[in-house]
């Protein structure tokens, strides 16, 4: 892995960040090049947990705020999409690759920016963190936060999550759960003498097709639920009846549902049938009513332009405002390209989130 030169030119960064693979719970080659390179600067404290890694300043500011975000991509494609190459020339210059959306456009522009300011209005923690993309029981936030929560304290927080240079508020939470559907195992030649559970399963995936998603306004934002199979799985052999198939369900679900609430929902829609719960994190408020986040639109928006969404995904506002913190999602790449086998990053929205947040960063509190 060369160095990460991070004073140079901006898309030349968000390149090298790229084309180290970092796929979740291999994120090691990058968050030693993420270390290295930030502790050649003075005015950064630099520590590390794990394969995460946090650079402070310590200017004794009266605010403190977090800009983070994770290392960690989804797999790669078959063959490789990466290294990242560049289509189009100028403005419509594209970056394509993986981890070009999802999320090293935010991760590259924090480094530049976590290099260059050496004296910000606020003080600035820095958080570079690994496994995102998996369990939540694995995300190195979280980790950090039952280890050093100290390093987390702020007053407000920036997760450079994909928003198209735009700001997003709050967060859906997401659970997952298995739906069991029983059978009665035979031989396939005997079939008459079982009970098919794969054949049974319809009833869950005729549920879900007749599902309608709700949408909520929470906040000012309206968010839009989702509730979809993600996976089945049944059978132990070519000529046995299954005698169990189970259904993966992903519930994406408002900020204005507690998990508990959320998890509800999804037994009720599945009566009948055994659920377990196999994963889950709360959503977030768009918390956009808070002083220091109306204090930060003001500020991006007044670069970027245009008005405050819902973050429809889950993201890691979520451990932010677990934690009593207001934070908020801006990042570049459109995040209807994230996990695609195309996704790809105009470059002129790396400067556009370089130039807001820098100009918030060295503007004057609001009072």
């Amino acid at each position: 892995m060369p160095a990460l030169d991070l004073t140079g030119d901006l898309v030349a960064l968000f390149r090298a960040v790229c084309d180290t693979p970092s796929v979740s719970g291999d994120e090691r080659a990058l968050a030693d090049a993420v270390e290295t390179a930030l502790r050649a600067y003075p005015h950064l404290e630099v520590v590390r947990d794990g394969d995460t890694v946090v650079a402070r300043t310590s200017l004794g500011r009266e605010r403190r705020v977090v800009i983070a975000g994770h290392l960690d991509t989804v797999p790669l494609t078959d063959p490789p999409n990466l290294p990242t190459r560049v289509v189009g020339e100028g403005a419509h210059a594209e970056v394509w690759g993986r981890g070009t959306v999802d999320m090293k456009g935010g991760v590259a522009v924090a480094l530049a920016l976590a290099a260059e300011l050496d004296a910000p209005s606020q003080d600035v923690t820095w958080v570079f963190y690994d496994n995102e993309e998996v369990a939540s029981d694995l995300n190195g936030l979280g980790r950090l936060a039952r280890n050093r929560p100290d390093l987390l304290a702020a007053d407000f927080a920036v997760l450079g999550e994909p928003t198209s240079a735009g700001l997003e508020g709050g967060c859906n939470g997401t659970l997952r759960v298995e739906v069991r559907v029983p059978g009665v195992a035979a031989h396939s030649a005997r079939a008459w003498t079982g009970a098919n559970a794969i054949h049974a399963a319809h009833e869950v995936l005729d549920r879900l097709a007749a599902y309608v998603p709700q949408e909520a306004d929470v906040d000012g934002l309206v968010y839009r639920e989702g509730m979809n199979a993600v996976g089945i799985r049944g059978g132990i052999a070519g000529n046995v009846v299954p005698d169990e198939c189970v259904v993966t369900v992903n519930f994406r679900f408002a900020p204005s549902r507690t998990v508990a609430e959320a998890e509800q929902h999804v037994r009720e829609l599945f009566a009948g049938f055994e659920v377990v719960l196999t994963d889950a994190a709360p959503g977030a408020r768009p918390g956009l009513d808070d002083p220091l986040a109306a204090d930060f639109a003001a500020a991006v928006l007044g670069v970027t332009g245009g008005a405050p969404a819902p973050k429809y995904g889950w993201t890691d506002v979520a451990r932010f405002a677990e934690l009593g913190i207001p934070a908020v999602n801006f990042g570049p790449g459109d995040p209807l390209l994230a996990h695609k086998d195309d996704e790809r990053c105009p470059v002129g929205q790396f400067a556009l989130c370089r130039d807001a947040l820098r100009a918030w960063l060295l503007a004057t509190p609001a009072a």
